[in-house]
């Protein structure tokens, strides 16, 4: 996979690092719903590297979200003790070289919304 780089709204918070072949999934969990006002994607990355005010936020006893202090953008998902976060693909600088794959805890959708792009749909992770 390709190099990428990202920030924030305000730009307080950068960051880059390399895609890994994992997909792009769009989690349309409770949790991410809540988190990111919609739907949250985010991409599998390694050698991430991080610079500005990152605040971290436990939303479970397996995970935690990273978002900036500043302006508030939710950016980063990572399981506790992970070396290396999940990125929010709407956050990383264009060309991206994502592309959505399929869908997440599409059971737990929001009632006002349909998924209709023919991509795969799993109940649960």
């Amino acid at each position: 996979m390709s190099d990428f780089t990202g920030r924030c709204l305000c730009g307080a918070v950068t960051f880059a690092g390399r895609w890994t072949d994992d997909p792009l999934r769009a989690c349309h969990c409770g949790q991410c719903r809540r988190w990111s006002g919609h739907v949250w994607a985010a991409a599998s990355a390694r050698g991430v590297t991080v610079d500005g005010p990152v605040r971290w936020y436990r939303s479970s006893d397996q995970a935690e979200r990273g978002f900036c202090p500043e302006c508030g953008s939710s950016l980063f998902w990572r399981p506790i003790g992970a070396a290396n976060p999940e990125i929010a693909a709407g956050a990383v600088d264009s060309p991206s070289g994502l592309r959505l794959a399929g869908h997440i805890y599409v059971a737990d959708k929001g009632d006002y919304y349909d998924i209709a792009d023919g991509l795969p749909q799993e109940a649960q992770g």
